[in-house]
């Protein structure tokens, strides 16, 4: 199973993740801050959940980098396998690590331009 959802990049999370709650309702979850700032959270929606990065985080390469897909993979094979297909023909943004979720992070930029935020949480 995957799940994809939306990865929003903004230059003010803390504030926001307020703004996009007001919109679209739902319950903000924090995932990481420094200090006062929100570098991560999640806003879920009516069953759906939306990520969200500060800038200070995530370091969009250009403006127009702000909106990207978030894909949890359920195997360690098929997180490499993806990463490999979209790198082949793109660029990698954020080469494989192991992210402090006890699991895998990379972001690629695939060939048509769509940038994955790509994860893989061990259990």
């Amino acid at each position: 199973m995957m799940i994809a959802q939306p990865f929003i990049v903004v230059d003010n999370c803390k504030d926001e993740i307020k703004y996009y709650q007001s919109v679209l309702g739902g319950e903000v979850k924090i995932l990481r801050k420094q200090g006062e700032a929100v570098l991560n959270a999640d806003l879920h929606v009516e069953g759906a959940s939306i990520k969200f990065a500060d800038t200070q985080a995530s370091k969009p390469l250009l403006k127009g980098d702000y909106v990207r897909v978030f894909l949890k993979i359920d195997t360690e094979e098929g997180f490499r396998r993806i990463y490999g297909e979209f790198a082949a023909g793109g660029t990698i943004n954020t080469e494989v690590y192991e992210a402090p979720f006890n699991g895998l992070l990379a972001i690629v930029t695939d060939r048509n331009g769509v940038c994955w935020v790509l994860s893989y949480y061990r259990t």
